[in-house]
C-alpha cells in the first residue's frame, strides 16, 4: 500500500509538500491501535473497510477545517471578530507530536506503561499527598487561631466547649519535670526474682524480634513483589504506599485506645492539635520509608537507619550547639565508615532492585528527616503528663485523619481497596504487616518500662543485624566481602556506642555533682 499526500494541510497547521510515494513501513508506530494509516498502523496491502471509513471520515474533518479556517479570514477582513478557539485536531496533535519525537527518532513504539509511568513517580506522589494534608491542616489552623482569638477559654459556652477545650487549649500545664508522666517508674529487679526477670527479658527480646522481622520481611514483599502473577501474566505490584501507612495507624489507633480505655492512665492535659506535627512528619517518614524499598534494597534501608545517629549529631552541633563525647565521634566515624563500606562494594550479580539510586538515597534522606522531628517533637510533648501509648494514640488519631482525607481525595482508596479484592494473597500481606506495626510499638513500651532504653537498643540492633540476614536469604540480595565487612563494622559500632554509654552513665553517679567524667568537645 502506498500512500500518497500530494500537498495537504497536516493535523499540526504545516504544509507538507511530499512528491514522492512513502511505503508505511516506513512511518514511525506513534499510536498503537490508531486506524490512521499516517500513523503507521496500516501495513501494505491491509485495507479493509473500516480503514476507509476512518479515511472518509478524516478527509472531511480536513476539508471542514479548511472551510473554517476561510471564513475566520474572511471574518478577518470584514472587521469581523473571528473565532479564537483552535480546532481539535491542532489542539491535541500539537502535544501528540512533541511527545512523539523521541519515538520517530529511534523508530521505537511507545508503550503504554511508560505513558502512565510519570503518575507513579514519587516526587509526583509526594505533593499529591502534601496537598491533601493540607486541604486538612490548613482549615484547622484557621478554627486554632479563630478560637484562640476570641478567647474561647473565658467565653465559649455550649454542647461543644468541652471538645473544642480539649482540641484547642488543653485540660492541664505543663509538667516541671519530663519524667514526671512520660514513663511510669522502673522496677528493680530484686534477688528472689532473678528467674522471673529472665523470662521477661526473653519475653520481650522474642516479642521484638518477631514483631519487626515479620513486618521487615512483608514490607519488602509488598513494596517490590507482584501479585497475582501466572505463566501467562506477569501480576501486578502495589503501588500506594500511603495505603499501607493507613492500614497500619489505624491498627495502631484501635490498640492503643483499646489499651488506654483497659488500663489506667494518667490524666490528659496536652492541646489535642499539638499531636498533629508529630503525626504529619512520621506519616512522611514512613511513606518515605515504604517508597525508597522501589529503589534501593532492604538492607541498604536497614544500614541508613543506623546511620542516623551521624545527622543527628551534626545538627545538634550545629542549631543546637550541644556537645559530643569523643567516643560518640569514634562511634559515628565507624558507622560512617561501615556504610560505606557497604554501598561502594559491587556485586558480579547485583540486579536492578539491590542497585542505589539517586532516588532511594533522596528518600532515605527525607526519612531521617522526618523521623528526627517526630522523636523531637514526641520528647516536648512528653513535659505534659502522659504515658507512652496516650502519645501513640494521639499521633495516630490524626494519622489517620490525614492518610484517610488524602487518599478519599485522591480516589486512592476506593482503588486499594479493589486491589485487595483482586489479591487476597496482598489483604492478608498488608492486615499481618499492620498487626506487626502495632504489637511492636506496644513491645518497644513494655520492654524500656522493665529492662530501660539500653536493654531496648541491644535488642533492637541485634533485630537490625538479623533483618539483613533475612533478606538477604529470603530475597537474593546479594553481599560481596568488603559489604559483609562493612555491616559488620557497622554494628561494632553500635555496641560500642551502647557500651559506653551505659559506662558514662555508672560513672557519673559516682562523680559529685558537677563533674564530668570526660571532657565534652
Amino acid at each position: 500500500m502506498q500512500c500518497i499526500r500530494k500537498s495537504a494541510k497536516g493535523a499540526v497547521g504545516m504544509e507538507a509538500q511530499m512528491t514522492y510515494p512513502i511505503s508505511a513501513r516506513k512511518i514511525p508506530h506513534l499510536l498503537p491501535g490508531s486506524s490512521c494509516c499516517c500513523l503507521g498502523q496500516i501495513l501494505d496491502g491491509a485495507i479493509d473497510q473500516d480503514a476507509l471509513e476512518s479515511a472518509g471520515a478524516l478527509w472531511g474533518a480536513e476539508r471542514a477545517r479548511r472551510a473554517g479556517f476561510r471564513r475566520r479570514r474572511r471574518e478577518r477582513r470584514r472587521g469581523e471578530p473571528a473565532e479564537t478557539e483552535p480546532g481539535p485536531g491542532r489542539r491535541f496533535c500539537i502535544p501528540l507530536l512533541l511527545a512523539s519525537l523521541p519515538t520517530m527518532a529511534t523508530g521505537e513504539e511507545i508503550a503504554p506503561a511508560l505513558q502512565d509511568s510519570w503518575g507513579d513517580f514519587w516526587l509526583f506522589r509526594f505533593f499529591v499527598n502534601a496537598a491533601g494534608y493540607a486541604s486538612i491542616v490548613v482549615p484547622g489552623f484557621l478554627l486554632i487561631q479563630y478560637f484562640k482569638r476570641r478567647n474561647y477559654l473565658e467565653t465559649g459556652r455550649g454542647i461543644c466547649f468541652p471538645v473544642i477545650k480539649s482540641c484547642v487549649f488543653g485540660s492541664e500545664v505543663k509538667s516541671v519535670h519530663q519524667d514526671d508522666g512520660s514513663l511510669p517508674p522502673r522496677a528493680e529487679p530484686s534477688e528472689s526474682s532473678t528467674a522471673r526477670q529472665v523470662f521477661k527479658l526473653l519475653f520481650c527480646a522474642a516479642g521484638l524480634q518477631a514483631s519487626y522481622l515479620t513486618w521487615g520481611v512483608l514490607q519488602e514483599r509488598v513494596m517490590t513483589r507482584t501479585y497475582g502473577a501466572t505463566e501467562t501474566d506477569p501480576g501486578e505490584k502495589f503501588k500506594d504506599s500511603q495505603f499501607l501507612v493507613f492500614m497500619n495507624r489505624i491498627l495502631a489507633f484501635t490498640v492503643a485506645g483499646l489499651y488506654c480505655a483497659l488500663t489506667k492512665q494518667p490524666r490528659h492535659g496536652a492541646p489535642m492539635y499539638k499531636y498533629s506535627f508529630a503525626s504529619l512528619s512520621n506519616i512522611l517518614s514512613s511513606w518515605c520509608q515504604y517508597e525508597a524499598l522501589k529503589y534501593i534494597s532492604f538492607p541498604t534501608q536497614v544500614l541508613a537507619k543506623a546511620s542516623k545517629v551521624i545527622p543527628v549529631m551534626m545538627m545538634g552541633k550545629l542549631v543546637s550547639r550541644k556537645s559530643y563525647e569523643y567516643w560518640e565521634y569514634l562511634t559515628a566515624a565507624l558507622i560512617s565508615v561501615g556504610v560505606s563500606m557497604f554501598l561502594l562494594s559491587s556485586a558480579p550479580n547485583r540486579t536492578v532492585s539491590t542497585v542505589t539510586t539517586f532516588s532511594g538515597i533522596v528518600l532515605l534522606a527525607g526519612y531521617i528527616i522526618f523521623d528526627s522531628f517526630t522523636s523531637n517533637w514526641q520528647d516536648a510533648l512528653f513535659t505534659y503528663k502522659m504515658s507512652p501509648v496516650q502519645m501513640m494514640f494521639g499521633v495516630n488519631v490524626f494519622s489517620c485523619l490525614f492518610t484517610v482525607g488524602s487518599l478519599v481525595e485522591q480516589g486512592a482508596l476506593l482503588e486499594s481497596l479493589r486491589f485487595m479484592a483482586r489479591h487476597s494473597e496482598f489483604t492478608a500481606h498488608a492486615v499481618l504487616l499492620s498487626v506487626c506495626s502495632a504489637c511492636g510499638q506496644l513491645f518497644i513500651f513494655y520492654t524500656i518500662n522493665q529492662f530501660g532504653a539500653a536493654v531496648f537498643t541491644i535488642i533492637m540492633t541485634l533485630r537490625q543485624a538479623f533483618a539483613i540476614l533475612l533478606s538477604c536469604l529470603i530475597y537474593g540480595h546479594t553481599v560481596t566481602v568488603v559489604g559483609g565487612l562493612g555491616i559488620a563494622v557497622v554494628f561494632m559500632a553500635l555496641f560500642l556506642r551502647v557500651y559506653a554509654r551505659s559506662r558514662m552513665k555508672k560513672r557519673s553517679k559516682k562523680l559529685p555533682p558537677g563533674e564530668t567524667p570526660v571532657q565534652k568537645v
